[in-house]
């Protein structure tokens, strides 16, 4: 996958936008302000990173596995300090932030507990964790993926571990006052190149003549006019309860 995304990082940055009621939750339910000091795992290209500075002022950091997304990032956000490494073991240290989140990602983590307990070490007792993160029902009901490109959704059924699954792993990671929502956005998309260049991951997952059959599809539905765009993420919260320095 760090293949991919060095592939699409250009186009990821061009084409990639942060779901406007996610960032309004992460300022509010984080309670960010000049003070507060905040993580990404798998920050990509700083989308969020760039906003929340903009926005919170508060400090940002960010990791992800991929150098070429990361040189977006840093761009993007150049005073957030970001760095290259899984988020199992990021190499920062202990009980320094306010807020730890991850935006579709997850489903990428090849040590999901590990992360999970990384986590719990990075934030401050009281922190607070989000990881945003798609339901069954929302991979069934998302558009134009699913819509258009439907093998996508046996794709990520498979890839995206169920909520249940993750609220187990993060109450074994130690965390504690578990919560969720769910946020949602909805506007038209009137460009598509991002999906002609695949710029979400599923859309490399499926067969090249079921892209094609799903692209001739939009294309078309986009010279009769606006195309449905639906953004829905799972919110899971979490607040931090360790109190270890150790840095791993």
């Amino acid at each position: 996958m760090n293949a991919y995304y060095t592939a699409v990082a250009l186009a990821y940055a061009r084409h990639r936008r942060t779901h406007p009621e996610l960032l309004r939750r992460l300022i509010a339910i984080g309670d960010l302000s000049l003070d507060s000091t905040v993580l990404e795992l798998g920050c990509g290209t700083g989308n969020y990173l760039s906003a929340l500075e903009d926005l919170a002022g508060c400090t940002c950091h960010g990791v992800d596995l991929s150098e070429a997304m990361l040189a977006q990032a840093r761009i993007r956000a150049p005073k957030a300090l970001c760095s290259c490494a899984p988020a199992e073991q990021t190499g920062l240290a202990a009980n320094q932030f306010d807020l730890l989140y991850a935006v579709d990602v997850v489903h990428h983590f090849s040590d999901r507990r590990g992360a999970f307990r990384e986590c719990q070490r990075l934030l401050r007792p009281g922190g607070r964790l989000c990881i945003a993160t798609d339901t069954p029902e929302i991979i069934r009901n998302r558009e134009p993926l699913a819509t258009f490109f439907p093998e996508t959704v046996a794709v990520d059924l498979a890839r995206y571990p169920h909520p249940d699954m993750l609220r187990a792993e993060l109450r074994e990671a130690g965390f504690a006052d578990l919560a969720e929502e769910q946020v949602e956005f909805r506007t038209e998309i009137e460009d598509i190149d991002a999906y002609r260049q695949r710029t979400f991951s599923c859309l490399r997952l499926i067969s090249d003549e079921a892209f094609q059959r799903g692209l001739s599809r939009l294309e078309h539905a986009i010279h009769i006019g606006p195309v449905p765009l639906v953004s829905r993420y799972l919110l899971l919260w979490a607040t931090g309860t360790s109190a270890s320095n150790e840095v791993t």
